[in-house]
C-alpha cells in the first residue's frame, strides 16, 4: 500500500529492559510522533508481553498522527533478548505482522538499533554498554554480534560487571583486605546500610540478586571514583579496556581490509564515565578505527534502519534534520 508521504513513513521501535520507545518519521527526516511504553523484555515473563507493548506504542503514534499502521512504508522492531532463544524466533517474528496488519517489517535484537542510531545506519561498529555489553557491526551487508553472553559469565565492561566489582571492593574495604576508600561511604549512604553486612540482606535477600538493581550500582562506583576512590577508578578503566577489546574483535571478524578505517561509536550509560571513555580511547589508539560521537538515539536509529531495509535510506540532510530531536525523543533500553 502506498505511503501517505511521498518519501515514505517509517516506524522505529527500540525495546529494552525498563521501557520501549517508538518513533514515526518520514523519509525527509520529519519526526511525526513518538511514544513510550513499558519494557518489552519477555524472558522470564510471557512472550505475549511483546505484542501488548507493541500494540500500545503503535496505537499511540497512529492516534497522534492519524496515519494508520497499514500505511507505514516499513518498520524495524528492535527487541531485547531477540536471538537468544532460537525456539522463540518464529513467534517473535510473527508478532509485528498482527499489530501492523502487513509484512513490511523486520525484527532483530535491540543492539541493531543502537548501532543504527550511533552511526546513522552505515557500515561500522557500535559498542553497547548498559546493564549488559556487546558490540554490533555491519560491513557490506553482513551483520555481526560479539559479546552479550549474560551477566553470569560475560557482559564485560557493562554496568552489571562494574557494579559486581564495586560490591567486591566494598566487601574487601569493610574487612580491611583493601584500604578504605570513598566507596564505603557512598555505598553505605546510597543503600542506607545500618551495618556493612546489611549489604548481603539488600542485594541477596531483598533484591534476590536482581540484574537491573545490581547494575544500577555502577553509578555509585562512578561517583566514588569521582570522589577520589582509586579502586573504583581502576574498575572503570578496566571496563573501558574490555569494551575496546569487544570492538577490536568485531573489526577483525568482519574482515575489514588492511588500512580500511572503521567507524566506531558507542551507546549506553556506562560511557557517561570519564574513566571509561578515556581508557576506551587509549586502548583503541593506533587501531584502524575512527571514533564517532553518537549521532542519534537508538529509537531514531531503528527508524533509519527501517528506511534502509525498505531500500530508501535517508539522505544526509534528512539525518541532520533528525539530529535536532536527538535529546528530546523518548529513550528505550534500560536505566543502567
Amino acid at each position: 500500500m502506498p505511503s501517505t508521504n511521498e518519501a515514505g513513513v517509517f516506524l522505529g521501535v527500540d525495546g529494552g529492559g525498563t521501557k520501549t520507545a517508538f518513533a514515526l518519521l518520514t523519509g525527509d527526516g520529519e519526526l511525526l510522533a513518538t511514544a513510550l511504553a513499558p519494557s518489552s523484555y519477555y524472558l522470564g515473563h510471557s512472550i505475549d508481553l511483546v505484542e501488548e507493548v507493541l500494540r500500545a506504542g503503535v496505537e499511540s503514534v497512529c492516534g497522534e498522527t492519524g496515519v494508520p499502521a497499514a500505511e507505514f512504508t516499513y518498520a524495524f522492531v528492535a527487541l531485547p533478548g531477540y536471538g537468544e532463544v532460537s525456539a522463540d524466533l518464529g513467534t517473535l517474528n510473527a508478532i509485528p505482522g498482527r499489530v501492523l496488519g502487513h509484512q513490511r517489517y523486520r525484527c532483530d535484537n535491540d543492539m541493531v538499533a543502537g548501532w543504527a542510531g550511533s552511526l546513522g545506519a552505515v557500515d561500522g561498529v557500535n559498542v553497547i554498554a548498559g546493564t549488559g555489553s556487546m558490540t554490533y557491526g555491519e560491513r557490506a551487508g553482513r551483520g555481526l554480534r560479539v559479546g552479550g553472553w549474560g551477566e553470569l559469565f560475560d557482559d564485560e565492561g557493562s554496568a552489571y560487571w562494574i557494579a559486581i566489582r564495586g560490591l567486591n571492593a566494598f566487601a574487601r574495604m569493610s574487612d580491611g583486605r583493601l584500604p578504605a576508600g570513598p566507596l564505603l561511604r557512598h555505598l553505605r549512604d546510597h543503600l542506607r546500610l545500618a551495618t556493612d553486612l546489611d549489604l548481603v540482606d539488600v542485594v541477596l535477600n531483598r533484591w534476590q540478586g536482581d540484574r537491573m538493581r545490581v547494575a544500577a550500582l555502577a553509578r555509585v562506583v562512578t561517583a566514588a571514583a569521582a570522589d577520589g576512590d582509586t579502586e573504583c577508578a581502576a574498575i572503570l578503566r578496566e571496563a573501558g579496556v574490555r569494551l575496546a577489546d569487544l570492538v577490536l574483535a568485531t573489526v577483525d571478524r568482519l574482515g575489514y581490509a588492511p588500512g580500511e578505517v572503521v567507524p566506531v561509536s558507542w551507546s549506553g550509560g556506562v560511557f557517561a564515565s570519564d574513566e571509561v571513555r578515556e581508557a576506551f580511547r587509549e586502548r583503541l589508539d593506533g587501531a584502524p578505527v575512527e571514533l564517532c560521537t553518537p549521532l542519534l538515539p537508538p529509537v531514531l536509529g531503528a527508524a533509519l534502519y527501517a528506511a534502509r531495509l525498505a531500500g530508501t535510506p535517508l539522505r544526509a540532510e534528512a539525518v541532520d534534520r533528525l539530529r535536532t530531536h536527538a535529546t528530546t525523543v523518548p529513550q528505550g533500553g534500560d536505566d543502567a
